[in-house]
């Protein structure tokens, strides 16, 4: 089936709002370029990950890190905001995976990085970008073929 947005033009205006919100509260846009990515990673979402790497490498993110940011704790390549931001992410992806879905440490941690605006628009993008992964995932849209 065609994506379920654009089969009803009042939810592309829905999602495009809850995009420029999330992209206008001063969070850097790399580091939501790499919450999208994870949560896509996650989720198995191809179309997601494919088009969150190619952003993230047009928006000046770097191969290296883009390799390793399924691995993002076991590696030297991340600040300490961004880290906080890829635990929030996970945790806020995984809800069903514990009791207490979004443990109070990984909660302070990204609040000691950013002020009420930008956790309000790092939550709304984990959100969103759930909300592009189940679209895209459930009805099988495809990541663009390999060129060449």
């Amino acid at each position: 089936m065609t994506n379920p947005a654009a089969v009803l033009p009042d939810a592309v205006k829905g999602i495009n709002q809850l995009y420029k919100a999330a992209h206008s509260a001063g969070v850097p846009g790399g580091t939501l370029e790499l919450v999208h990515l994870r949560v896509s990673q996650i989720n198995g979402c191809s179309a997601c990950v494919d088009s969150g790497a190619r952003s993230a490498r047009k928006a000046g993110e770097t191969e290296e890190r883009l390799f390793a940011l399924a691995a993002w704790r076991e590696t030297p390549y991340f600040t300490d905001a961004e880290r906080a931001a890829l635990g929030l992410a996970e945790a806020a992806t995984r809800l069903a995976d514990r009791a207490d879905a979004v443990p109070d440490d990984v909660w302070q941690e990204a609040a000691r990085h950013f002020g009420e605006q930008e956790l309000a628009a790092i939550v709304l993008w984990i959100a969103t970008s759930n909300l592009f992964n189940r679209l895209n995932a459930t009805t099988r849209q495809p990541a663009p073929q390999a060129w060449g």
